[in-house]
């Protein structure tokens, strides 16, 4: 089920399933697909499927994740393809326009472009890099000491800015949820992700999203970004930190909108 209690839709490819929402109609204009990153689900995107969301909207789990069915793949450049296909996959299926990718999702993101499996008018990498190293202590504990991962990620201006404590609350379940073995996984791939000698190869247009305070990947990632992409432009999101789409959701969909429009 998806998280407005909908049942999801499911593309079949690769020898296992990924489930996606979508939640408007392509005849209404430009479809957005928003990829989520570590330990997360689609679930991440719900203020975007509001009524005053970049409709049509879909979100997908990438595999291990939610709603789809998980691959039995090594951290790094392995897992990184699996969650590739997947993207791709969903995207061919709903048409879409735009992509979206926060964190482990812009890496994604980026990979599919680079290996030319996607063919978007443009992307959002939210919460993102070419280059996503994570700390060693984080790497540490995600091994050993789940809760204390879980804690940390949790910490001020990390995943979020002012969050309420339902929020928090309902991220901390997500991860659990998810469990220690995919969320390790998620960032060892993170952490084996570095594309920055190659975004002079990206030819489509990219908006480099970023809470202002984003202790996880800051702003500096995306100045880089938007200085290295031939076609880049950089825009923070005032108030907000790694998830800005939860701390500032009206703020992340009128960037999204707005760029959407420019580039169309």
């Amino acid at each position: 089920m998806g998280f407005d209690g909908v049942d999801m839709e499911t593309v079949t490819h690769d020898g296992r399933t990924t489930a996606y929402q979508l939640a408007g109609d392509s005849v209404e204009g430009p479809v957005t697909l928003a990829v989520h990153g570590s330990g997360a689900t689609h679930r991440l995107w719900a203020h975007q499927y509001g009524p005053d969301g970049p409709r049509p909207f879909a979100a997908l789990d990438l595999s291990g994740h939610g709603n789809s069915a998980d691959v039995d793949t090594e951290p790094g450049a392995e897992t990184l393809s699996a969650y590739v296909a997947d993207v791709a996959a969903v995207a061919h299926t709903v048409e879409a326009d735009v992509l979206v990718g926060n964190s482990l999702g812009g890496a994604v993101v980026l990979q599919a472009l680079l290996d030319d499996v996607v063919d978007p008018d443009g992307v959002v990498l939210l919460g993102s890099g070419a280059k996503l190293a994570v700390h060693e202590s984080l790497r540490q504990w995600l091994a050993q000491d789940f809760e204390r991962a879980i804690e940390f990620l949790h910490g001020p201006d990390r995943l979020f800015h002012d969050a309420p404590e339902r929020v928090l609350e309902r991220s901390i379940s997500q991860i659990r949820a998810t469990g220690r073995a995919v969320t390790e996984r998620d960032f060892l791939t993170c952490h084996r992700f570095d594309v920055r000698e190659r975004l002079d190869e990206v030819e489509t247009p990219l908006l480099a999203l970023v809470g202002e305070h984003d202790q996880l990947t800051p702003v500096a990632y995306h100045e880089y970004l938007a200085e290295a992409v031939p076609d880049g432009r950089l825009s923070v999101v005032e108030g907000a930190a790694h998830l800005a789409m939860v701390d500032r959701p009206k703020a992340v969909t009128d960037e999204i909108v707005a760029f959407r429009d420019e580039i169309q």
